[in-house]
């Protein structure tokens, strides 16, 4: 009967042993941990920042090969802005020289100028003849996906692959293929590309028909978005096609305007590849642009400051570019409401 009480006891006695074992601070319960804790942390701490910290984990690969190949070089080229840059020399700092030779040298206004030609003539047309194939392209017609896979093509294709084409295609002698159609209707031969006062519009022609698919597809995801019912209303107060399509069409596009803007534009600025497969700069310098005359003077003239301070003035157009297209759709935002 005394052992049989004794049990108890002991097992009351190890109890509190394990209670008050080292480790364990003064007036802590002892058992097990709380519902509403976890490792000593409220579960509604641990939750946000475990939300947080794992998208960040995933993505910092990713982060850290986009710094080493983006930003790093960015702030490089910031650098070299300002600075004589000679290599196994050390650079001298000259200040905001590069960016005085810029805005003052005549090889850089006048590449600057054919850049904005191009980009404007490139954003225009490319937006218009996109425009046009979408509204003739539009519907769900069972073969229809056929053709606009041919057209969007040229998007696709290699630049490379695209200026040789069209270099073909350019054939300056009577005999050439865009020469030959011009004939047709009574025009000359042209040079095309090695002309001096055609050369530029040549290779607009080529940024156009290589961008207008690319807005294509965006104008038909847009005119897929716009509400059949208000072309049937239209058609019952006796709007015409035209009539709809300025009052129930455009008016939807809007959003889509301003993006493709955007793009199209940036698009225009960059361009680099098709003068330098096309004509690389001429003839005679008459199709120079920013991007062409950077890698000039960079790669070939090894004048690295002031080509970094023409990349720097083309990086600020497009962010200048961007916020404005930016601004004005918050404005029709803002008025639409």
């Amino acid at each position: 009967m005394s052992a049989t009480r004794a049990a108890p006891a002991r097992r009351g006695a190890l109890a509190s042993a394990v209670a008050g074992r080292p480790g364990r601070s003064p007036g802590t319960p002892a058992g097990p941990v709380p519902p509403g804790r976890r490792g000593g942390f409220p579960v509604r701490m641990v939750g946000p920042v475990r939300r947080h910290l794992v998208p960040w984990l995933f993505l910092a690969p990713a982060l850290l090969i986009f710094a080493a190949f983006k930003f790093v070089p960015m702030a490089r080229a910031v650098q070299m802005s300002f600075h004589e840059v000679r290599p196994y020399l050390g650079d001298q700092w000259v200040g905001l020289d590069n960016y005085r030779q810029v805005f003052t040298d005549d090889a850089f206004l006048t590449a600057i100028w054919h850049t904005v030609v191009l980009a404007l003539g490139q954003t225009g047309g490319s937006i218009l003849l996109g425009l046009a194939l979408a509204l003739v392209l539009e519907g769900a017609t069972r073969n229809l996906w056929l053709v606009r896979t041919a057209v969007f093509l040229p998007t696709i294709a290699a630049m490379a692959v695209v200026a040789e084409v069209w270099r073909i295609l350019y054939y300056p002698a009577p005999d050439g293929m865009v020469n030959g159609l011009l004939g047709w209707v009574g025009l000359g031969p042209s040079q095309f590309l090695n002309a001096e006062d055609t050369s530029l519009w040549s290779v607009m022609a080529v940024g156009i028909w290589r961008g207008a698919p690319y807005d294509m597809m965006i104008f038909l995801a847009g005119l897929a978005g716009v509400d059949r019912a208000l072309y049937e209303a239209a058609a019952a107060d006796g709007a015409g096609p035209w009539r709809r399509l300025w009052h129930v069409a455009f008016p939807a596009l809007r959003p889509v305007f301003a993006i493709l803007i955007t793009l199209a534009a940036i698009r225009g600025l960059r361009v680099f590849t098709e003068i330098f497969l096309l004509t690389n700069g001429g003839p005679n310098g008459s199709t120079e642009v920013l991007m062409t005359l950077i890698y000039k003077l960079g790669l070939e003239r090894n004048e690295l400051g002031v080509a970094a301070a023409g990349s720097m003035v083309l990086l600020a157009a497009t962010v200048v570019l961007t916020l404005a297209v930016q601004a004005a759709r918050r404005g029709d935002r803002g008025a639409a409401r």
